[in-house]
């Protein structure tokens, strides 16, 4: 996946299809049955799923400067279409570019607000996507990541720049949860602004890959973690700890976090990216990332899927993936993966998902996942529903109950 609209860094990305082992091989390991028909498509009739339940990734041109990307109507469109909760990156290398104030340049004091620690920082950007959100009651889920230059070491190979030390970017969570958590000075300055702090905070992003932190992570991944839980817990004892997004072999990974002793504590919530070629293999892959749980004395922790995503990417991308299809086959795709995972997901353990992404930029030979977006941003700057975003209402709306929204993601007008 990516956060950034200069995706064409993910083809430094080892493809996980090249890298992973046999599904067929790790479910008999495993002991798990494959799916009936049946059980994998089906959902029942009754209670709808939890609030927040379904999500989407916002990132590429929707946080990049465009004339023609009205923010406001996307977020009555993301309402309409069933998205109930957002994930985003809150980027910590734009929020505190400078380590301390006299390190502002002059004329720029104004855009900066003291955070903990003395670092200038600056709430514009989470601000605006936290109004965004909050005034259309989507939840948020932010990812916390990509360290600034004073607190970053780099190495050519690495397109997202790891962190030097923890103590800074568990002060940068304590000053988001300073604003937007519970008693957060976002709401007492906006009063007008409909309450619904963030509660949930994830910590960085695919840490088993290369691109995103030094390999072998776990010791040092799990040190950020003991970090970033303690200033968390200790802002907003209410608030969880998400685990990084896990991508590829999953459950090799929590093994090794789960082998750190006290690893376990730190974290309330496990994520995966789940990229799979077929929606009824992914559901395989959640149940090998819950087996594989169970198996290390953690049974009961929640999950979240954070990236759920069938780009249109066939003959069109620099990358050839199992999972690129055609935007008639990504229609499919979601259709069938909705409805799966909300069958699933008691079963699973499932808060919820988030698709990658919402809008997506596509142009030709883009990487893969420039094209997972339900709208396309193409080369001309023209923003196009794809069929799939009919179908993600459709089956969004119905695993809801709701015939169709109102003003609020939470708000059925039936």
């Amino acid at each position: 996946m990516c956060f950034d609209v200069h995706c064409e860094r993910l083809s430094k990305r080892v493809a996980a299809v090249r890298r992973r082992v046999s599904y067929l091989a790790v479910t008999l390991l495993l002991g798990l049955a494959p799916l009936s028909a049946s059980a994998a498509g089906t959902v029942l009739p009754g209670t709808p799923v939890p609030v927040g339940f379904v999500g989407v990734n916002v990132d590429g041109p929707m946080l990049t400067p465009a004339d023609n990307v009205n923010l406001a109507s996307q977020g009555d469109l993301m309402v309409a279409s069933g998205v109930q909760s957002v994930r985003v990156a809150f980027n910590w290398a734009a929020a505190q570019p400078y380590r301390s104030w006299a390190d502002v340049p002059p004329g720029q004091a104004s855009a900066f607000r003291n955070g903990v620690g003395n670092v200038p920082t600056s709430f514009a950007t989470t601000d605006q996507l936290v109004r965004l959100a909050v005034h259309r009651g989507l939840t948020v889920l932010p990812t916390v990541l990509y360290a600034p230059t004073w607190d970053a070491t780099t190495r050519p190979a690495r397109w997202v720049a790891a962190l030097n030390k923890a103590g800074p970017y568990a002060n940068f969570l304590t000053t988001l949860i300073r604003r937007y958590g519970p008693h957060g000075l976002f709401w007492s300055s906006n009063p007008s602004v409909r309450r619904n702090p963030i509660r949930m905070w994830q910590i960085w992003n695919e840490e088993n890959d290369a691109n995103y932190w030094p390999q072998p992570f776990a010791g040092s991944y799990v040190a950020l973690l003991r970090a970033a839980s303690g200033a968390i817990r200790s802002a907003d004892p209410g608030a969880k700890v998400v685990l990084g997004a896990l991508t590829q072999l999953v459950w090799t990974s929590l093994g090794q976090i789960y082998a750190i002793p006290g690893a376990r504590r730190l974290f309330d919530v496990v994520a995966v990216n789940a990229f799979t070629a077929t929606p009824s293999r992914l559901i395989w892959f959640l149940h090998l990332v819950r087996r594989s749980m169970a198996a290390a004395g953690d049974p009961n922790k929640p999950m979240l899927d954070t990236e759920v995503s069938w780009p249109s990417a066939l003959d069109q991308s620099s990358q050839s993936y199992s999972w690129n299809t055609t935007e008639r086959g990504q229609a499919r795709d979601v259709g069938q993966t909705l409805p799966i995972l909300a069958a699933q997901r008691k079963e699973l353990r499932l808060l919820g998902f988030y698709y990658y992404t919402w809008m997506g930029a596509e142009y030709p030979r883009a990487p893969s996942f420039n094209f997972g977006g339900l709208l396309r941003y193409d080369i001309s700057g023209q923003i196009v529903a794809k069929p799939a975003l009919a179908v993600f209402k459709q089956f969004a709306l119905e695993l809801e109950r709701c015939r169709e929204k109102g003003r609020l993601a939470t708000q059925c007008l039936n």
